[in-house]
């Protein structure tokens, strides 16, 4: 019984950080307006920090890996408060453009990097085993639900007070919440993991021998690899562009607007229940229906182009919505369990950053090609085939397609 609520104490810790990391790293779209009305920047100028946080986010995650491998989560975790107090701070005081890259750009995308899911799968694949994936999935929603809370807040903030004010506030919630983490949570235990699972963990000597360069070597690596970047690429060609592109074909601003909140909505009820599907169905299985909503999604969003239908966009939320986040869980307890071991957070760490790179490639490939060809549907069906090579390693590679 002791074992169960140390369990939950610690799935609980590494969702209320998570939801603390992104959301605050998902609050940069909110001042853009205040930035631009004050400095007088041009909106590409200002829209490239997102860009650069997702590329800093993916090199950050094999460090994170190899931080928390090394000193622990303890270290990880404060350190990542820390820098993302000092963000936050720093940026309540530019004036200039290269400061707002350094500041949100770079030291939130190191922040967010620490305290994120690299981490907490290292330290959930020490107390679940069979719930894994839904313990997974749960700290994944996080993320979601962070933009839900924070991106609201932090607007309502904005309405009250001067953007530089807001920014210290965040600060202050980082700062407030970075030496809780370093002496109030109980890591020495949490780290050790469960019993049975430190019993097997200790005496089960191939997971023990996995490095970073033996991990490279198999083709269930590269597999979740592939899933990983070319998930992410579909996903944001379609996602960044989403807004503008309804209403490009005829829907009011605040139709579209919501038509986007209704998706991050869904998308923390898929990532929620990924791994109870992933458990009663396969991982398999679940995956690929996943990847059969979201191009199906994908279609209706073509389908829109020709005939603008406000059923066409109501469906389209609920499917595309549904089929979001649906990816990460199950691959990233398939990285964990797979190679469970000493470097088992540096290891899912490389894996992960596949997910960032592929992201900012998908976001300047849409950009790209509706600069080329004056519209969205090109993007659409590099998404579609995104969306195919995404799938593929779950049925072509055998290690992965038989995990269990």
């Amino acid at each position: 019984m002791a074992e169960r609520r140390t369990a939950i104490a610690v799935l609980a810790t590494c969702f209320v950080l998570n939801l603390l990391g992104r959301g605050g790293g998902d609050t940069y779209a909110v001042f853009l307006l205040p930035l631009e009305r004050e400095f007088g920047w041009a909106r590409s100028q200002l829209t490239g920090v997102y860009s650069a946080y997702l590329l800093v986010g993916a090199f950050m995650a094999p460090f994170a890996g190899s931080l928390f491998d090394r000193f622990g989560p303890r270290t990880t975790y404060t350190a990542g408060l820390t820098v993302l107090a000092a963000a936050f701070f720093l940026a309540s005081f530019i004036g200039n453009l290269w400061e707002f890259y350094l500041f949100i750009g770079v030291m939130i995308g190191v922040g967010v990097g620490l305290v994120g899911m690299v981490p907490a799968s290292a330290l959930l694949t020490r107390w679940f085993r069979e719930r894994l994936s839904s313990a997974l999935g749960i700290v994944f929603a996080a993320g979601g639900m962070g933009g839900l809370m924070f991106v609201p807040s932090v607007q309502a903030l904005l309405g009250l007070l001067e953007w530089r004010s807001v920014y210290q506030i965040l600060g202050g919630l980082m700062l407030l919440a970075a030496p809780i983490a370093a002496l109030a949570v109980p890591w020495n235990t949490y780290v050790q993991g469960h019993p049975r699972l430190r019993v097997e963990h200790e005496s089960r000597r191939p997971g023990e021998g996995w490095t970073v360069a033996a991990a490279m070597g198999t083709r269930i690596y590269w597999g979740m690899v592939q899933v990983f970047f070319f998930t992410a690429t579909a996903m944001f060609v379609v996602l960044v562009q989403a807004v503008v592109y309804l209403i490009d074909i005829g829907f009011a601003p605040m139709t579209a607007a919501m038509a986007y909140g209704l998706l991050g909505m869904l998308s923390v009820i898929s990532v929620s229940g990924s791994g109870v599907l992933s458990e009663r169905f396969g991982a398999r299985q679940t995956a690929t229906a996943s990847f059969a909503g979201t191009a199906a999604g994908v279609l209706l969003l073509l389908a829109m182009s020709f005939v603008g239908s406000g059923l066409l966009l109501a469906v389209f939320v609920l499917v595309f919505g549904l089929s979001m986040g649906v990816r990460g869980p199950i691959i990233s307890s398939i990285a964990t369990r797979q190679f469970a071991g000493p470097r088992v957070a540096t290891i899912y760490g490389t894996i992960y950053s596949a997910n960032a790179i592929g992201a900012a490639f998908g976001s300047l490939t849409g950009g790209v090609l509706h600069d080329l060809t004056g519209g969205y549907r090109t993007g659409f069906l590099v998404s579609l085939c995104a969306i195919v090579f995404a799938v593929m390693p779950l049925w072509t590679v055998r290690a992965l397609r038989d995990f269990r």
